[in-house]
């Protein structure tokens, strides 16, 4: 299987369990890597036999800045069932890094990594 990926898509979004996160929102930065057979786009040098990442990232970000959910693995199912929804795409990876979490230690980053395909 082929893989596109896009890597560090940011947005601001309002998810968590607190009501800070709620209130004021955060960046969020997710990573999604699609699996698909990109052969018959190549073969034919066609966009519409394969999966359009513009349109991905833009879905991506959508779901970030919309409706508020209290976990991130909440947020990378959603991103993942979006992705799936493409034809072309038998298989997704997501990535999704909380940098601004709210950890009284230090820290670089949170993530949640989740992997879900058609089968």
């Amino acid at each position: 299987m082929d893989r596109v990926a896009l890597r560090g898509l940011k947005a601001r979004g309002h998810h968590g369990v607190f009501p800070k996160e709620r209130e004021e929102g955060q960046t969020f930065i997710v990573d999604v890597t699609l699996g698909l057979d990109t052969r018959p786009a190549a073969a034919d040098d066609d966009l519409t036999k394969t999966v359009h990442y513009g349109i991905v990232a833009e879905e991506v970000v959508e779901i970030v800045r919309g409706e508020p959910v209290d976990l991130v693995e909440t947020l990378a199912e959603r991103i993942a069932e979006q992705c799936l929804k493409h034809a072309e795409v038998e298989e997704v990876e997501v990535v999704v890094h909380k940098p601004d979490a709210p950890i009284t230690v230090p820290f670089d980053d949170v993530t949640v990594t989740i992997t879900r395909s058609r089968a």
